[in-house]
């Protein structure tokens, strides 16, 4: 069990350091996740906060495109590429490629008596 859980964290990890770069090129389906830059939302080729039509029942409105609407947002678009202005802020911002080394490592392993 502690050996699966080990290689399920290592697996996480190595795949969100393998996420693509964010560039005009790259195209992202709704709801893609950049670590630091938020959700992409296709219809509005950019990074937000929340979930694209994400709903909050306190004000009764859903979010897309960086405003509340009371109905969800209808689109056909579910695949595009962001503006060059949007890649350019969300690779600014973006958590998941700091580079690491140094202190740790998933490779080693310790032997706990039971």
């Amino acid at each position: 069990m502690l050996l699966a859980g080990l290689s399920a964290g290592a697996l996480g990890t190595a795949a969100a350091a393998t996420a693509p770069r964010v560039t005009p090129e790259t195209y992202f389906t709704n709801d893609t996740q950049i670590p630091g830059a938020g959700y992409y939302h296709a219809p509005f080729r950019g990074f937000f906060p929340l979930p694209y039509n994400h709903f909050d029942p306190t004000r009764k409105m859903y979010f897309y495109g960086g405003q509340w609407g009371p109905e969800p947002h209808r689109s056909i678009v579910n695949l595009s590429a962001p503006t060059p202005e949007a890649a350019r802020q969300a690779e600014a911002v973006r958590t998941d490629n700091i580079p690491r080394s140094g202190f740790g490592s998933t490779s080693r392993s310790h032997f706990v008596p039971s």
